[in-house]
């Protein structure tokens, strides 16, 4: 598995290929040290589910991890709900529904599957605003689903020399951006 790519990735691939070197680079750093304000918020709210206090019935399934043999992904899920089949990804506040959190809740799917879990629903979860966006299965929607292909692709054929991001927002709101040569800002 030294190969394989961590479900996080994928949405961090979709924001800018270059976070993914610096993901790794800052890997065991403090975090405090380079995240933002949002992005510590963001963890805090995950602790739950990171230290299994979400919830205490047996078919609620937290920080489960998991392994893709067919996309050679790895990860943790968020919250599986056995019981009703619910998959779900938390996020502490949604404000746009980005492709790379559908990647994360299809990688975290095709692994929960293939590890003989029965996977009826998809859905995102805003924390603060306490929102719930339900999406499509991988098999319900050919594009999203071959987008995703497309995504571990890419990681896997990434040249980092050619990466530069074209997007000055992402630049704004990237925690890397003042040790990123390839930013707009």
């Amino acid at each position: 598995m030294d190969d394989a790519i961590p479900i996080a990735y994928l949405n961090d691939f979709v924001f800018c290929p270059a976070s993914i070197y610096f993901h790794k680079l800052y890997g065991s750093m403090d975090t405090t040290l380079f995240q933002s304000t949002d992005q510590i918020n963001g963890a805090d709210a995950h602790k739950a589910v990171d230290e299994h206090r979400y919830s205490s019935k047996k078919s609620v399934f937290m920080g489960l991890d998991v392994y893709s043999e067919t996309y050679h992904l790895v990860g943790k899920i968020d919250i599986f709900y056995a019981d009703t089949g619910i998959l779900t990804e938390r996020k502490k506040k949604i404000k746009t529904v980005y492709d790379g959190y559908v990647f994360q809740l299809y990688g975290q799917y095709f692994a929960l599957t293939e590890m003989g879990y029965s996977v009826k629903e998809l859905r995102l979860y805003s924390m603060d605003d306490n929102k719930v966006y339900p999406l499509p299965l991988p098999e319900e929607d050919p594009e999203m689903l071959a987008k995703f292909v497309q995504t571990i692709h890419a990681i896997r054929t990434l040249d980092i020399a050619t990466v530069r991001q074209t997007n000055a927002e992402k630049c704004a709101h990237c925690i890397y951006e003042p040790a990123c040569d390839r930013g707009l800002i």
